[in-house]
């Protein structure tokens, strides 16, 4: 079976993360997989997902209707994949495999992919909502619509997503790849320069309005005048002193030496491993947090704002906090960091055990190959293969 995958763009975020871990997972001998980016070839995640062996095809399309232009290629490079079945990812993802299926010859299965909150169409870009609006209209034509939370589902369905396609699928971790480990938390330790009992509060998020990086470092700001050992670590795409807009709030808080900033890491597992607490701050259009469930994995306690599928995620085993309050998010570190030892490692276990019981890797991709499987045996396979132009 072969599959394509038709993404807006592969720069690292919490859908193209959840692309890669997918494929990551996929048995190659009986799925083939291949990647359409509408935008760019993306760095680190197009890189890995090239290192697994699946075939990776940048257009470098503009968000804008003058990307009409580059149909004609989007086209040859699906038509080379051969797919049996196409999955789009993100709504400009969605409309380009639908036009896609819509151009061949035979009729194919297609899956959209929504990976975000909607809480107000006007907190997105004007752009953005007229392909939000345009993918309501034309929601009738996938298979089905894939969410990775109900609350993702039911904001979509409100402005007139067809309810009848809704199937929800959360994010799956690789409890293998993130756990526990001493080893880490001194390493990471002894590579920043801190004492090994350096309390270590992290927020993994590419830099963007949505993740509240000026609310966690307020959080920070005032955690920190009773507590001026903490030390609070930012890692993520653009996460850098170079950014103007954080290095300038980081200088008028005045947390200079009370903050680390790692730009992009490519060593995720044994970062979150070292924390002690993990955060995420996001103040709208969160789907499911990759951050938070991979701090889970490894057994750390987990505070993050009230938003998208956060509290799905956390269940009991960590404090959420209303969003863009950050007097609220450092009450809530807060209590955690008021807690024993003991305790924060009791809720780390707890938070593990969570993830393994439903939100762990193997079981969310057998859920996605099943459902390709079903799709594919619907439509019939030997008809999806061919995307050949209609006569």
């Amino acid at each position: 079976m072969r599959v394509l995958h038709v993404i807006t763009g592969l720069e690292t975020g919490g859908a193209e993360m959840m692309l890669l871990k997918l494929l990551s997972a996929t048995p190659r001998a009986s799925i083939e997989s291949a990647v359409i980016s509408l935008t760019g070839p993306g760095g680190m995640i197009g890189e890995r997902l090239a290192a697994i062996g699946v075939t990776v095809e940048a257009m470098g399309l503009a968000r804008t209707p003058a990307s009409i232009v580059g149909l004609p290629r989007l086209l040859t490079a699906a038509r080379r994949a051969r797919p049996h079945l196409i999955q789009g990812w993100m709504y400009h993802g969605n409309l380009a495999a639908s036009l896609i299926g819509a151009l061949g010859s035979h009729p194919i299965p297609i899956l959209w992919g929504i990976r975000q909150t909607l809480y107000r169409l006007s907190d997105e870009r004007r752009s953005t909502r007229a392909v939000i609006r345009l993918g309501s209209a034309l929601s009738r034509l996938p298979s089905s619509i894939l969410y990775n939370s109900a609350l993702s589902a039911e904001q979509h369905e409100a402005i007139g997503y067809d309810r009848t396609k809704r199937l929800v699928i959360p994010n799956g971790f690789d409890c293998n790849q993130f756990r526990s480990s001493a080893e880490a938390r001194l390493d990471v330790r002894a590579e920043l320069g801190l004492p090994t009992d350096s309390i270590l509060i992290g927020l993994v998020a590419r830099y963007h309005p949505m993740k509240g990086h000026e609310v966690f470092l307020r959080a920070a700001k005032l955690l920190s005048r009773d507590r001026p050992a903490l030390r609070f670590v930012l890692a993520g795409h653009e996460v850098t002193r170079e950014n103007p807009a954080l290095a300038a709030l980081i200088e008028e808080l005045r947390l200079g030496e009370h903050v680390i900033v790692l730009g992009e890491r490519s060593d995720m597992p044994r970062l979150t491993a070292a924390l002690d607490i993990a955060s995420s701050s996001s103040v709208r259009s969160e789907g499911f947090s990759n951050a938070i469930g991979e701090a889970m994995s490894c057994g750390i306690p987990c505070v993050a704002t009230d938003i998208g599928g956060s509290r799905e995620i956390i269940g009991e085993t960590g404090v959420l906090a209303p969003p863009g309050d950050a007097a609220a998010l450092a009450r809530a570190i807060g209590v955690i960091l008021d807690e024993s030892i003991d305790q924060r490692r009791a809720r780390g276990a707890a938070a593990r055990a969570r993830v393994e019981q439903k939100f762990s890797l193997p079981e969310i991709a057998r859920r996605y190959h099943e459902l390709y499987r079903a799709r594919v045996e619907m439509a019939g396979k030997p008809k999806g293969a061919d995307l050949s132009p209609s006569a």
